[in-house]
């Protein structure tokens, strides 16, 4: 019992509260007319499409950035690579890791150049870079338009220019991940490729927290005074922090993408960054520690009980109210943090 109560006070209150809703849930599901095992499908298949995207929290929180705001920046990269490879006529899994590796190179050099623009605002990173993910996507707005992509399946039918709000993936590389070993056990679905992906990507992270310079980012944030005392040169690895966090971004948009079935442009990356800072938070991490397993423990969580939410709350309230309960956890948990910030500086 002594166990039990040490374990409950290690666990933040609010994500207590997530999950007992979350187990209330699952019960209420049970008196109802709602497949359990089609959730869990459902949910299965979420956790693995946003867990990357939370994925690149870590970085800069742990280097003492904080969650990383300016995540669109990164869903840009992603989604010019993923554009690209659309306009060469790539298909199945050449053309997604060619979107992965083009992400990559992309969001390498526009990472350095957020990197160095957060450098020069010290402090004042999570609001500059929510500042930054606003912009950049209003930017692109404008560019959707004018960038010189021809391919009759991504351009609007009338004119023949500029990029369509949303593209399907479905003859290019949709589900390629989705479908790679997949199976079923009864009704329950599980989309294995998407799932590994998710698993990989953090174990490269967790390997990489293991080495000198990850090892420095983490000094960094822990305490940087002591880490330049120790011979550690906190301005490169703030930096590479960045660059990391927006890589990830752009490789889990186009693992969210392929998942979904679509790529989502103009407005729609400013909806990806509050979902993740919110899940990881849900997970147990600060603005100023997380881990692997907060973010496997807050994407199953918070990902989950928007699944579910839906199909169950219609029917005991004979309303949706889903997206209300969406709001209310993201930005509750991100205020929860974000105030609780000052007593964990002390």
């Amino acid at each position: 019992m002594n166990k039990l109560f040490d374990l409950l006070k290690r666990v933040d209150i609010p994500t207590l509260i997530i999950f007992v809703f979350l187990i209330s849930l699952f019960i209420l599901a049970a008196f109802t007319k709602v497949s359990i095992p089609s959730l869990l499908s459902d949910s299965l298949k979420r956790i693995g499409m946003n867990g990357v995207l939370v994925l690149a929290m870590v970085p800069t929180i742990r280097s003492g950035i904080g969650p990383n705001f300016g995540l669109p920046i990164g869903i840009i990269g992603g989604l010019i690579g993923a554009l690209v490879s659309m306009q060469l006529g790539l298909v199945g899994y050449f053309g997604f890791w060619v979107s992965v590796l083009l992400a990559i190179v992309l969001c390498t050099a526009i990472g350095i150049l957020y990197g160095w623009l957060l450098e020069r605002v010290r402090g004042q990173e999570m609001m500059v870079g929510t500042y930054m993910g606003y912009s950049i996507v209003a930017f692109m707005s404008i560019m959707w338009l004018l960038l010189p992509f021809s391919n009759p399946d991504m351009v609007w039918a009338i004119g023949g220019r500029g990029l369509r709000y949303t593209l399907t993936l479905q003859d290019y590389f949709g589900y390629v991940l989705n479908n790679f070993l997949k199976f079923k056990v009864g009704r329950l679905e599980v989309p294995t490729g998407l799932l590994l992906f998710f698993v990989g990507a953090c174990l490269v992270v967790y390997i990489f927290f293991k080495t000198r310079m990850g090892l420095a980012i983490d000094l960094t944030g822990q305490n940087e005074r002591y880490a330049i005392s120790s011979g550690v040169n906190t301005k490169r690895a703030r930096l590479i922090a960045v660059v990391l966090s927006t890589i990830i971004g752009g490789v889990g948009i186009i693992v969210y993408a392929q998942s979904y079935g679509f790529l989502q442009l103009y407005q729609a990356p400013l909806f990806m960054t509050f979902p993740a800072v919110a899940s990881i938070l849900i997970g147990g991490a600060s603005i100023r520690r997380a881990s692997i397993t907060n973010v496997v423990v807050g994407t199953i969580a918070f990902q989950t009980l928007l699944t579910i939410a839906l199909p169950v709350l219609s029917q005991v309230t004979r309303g949706d109210i889903t997206e209300v309960m969406r709001l209310i956890v993201s930005n509750g948990m991100i205020l929860y943090a974000l105030t609780r910030a000052p007593k964990e500086a002390n």
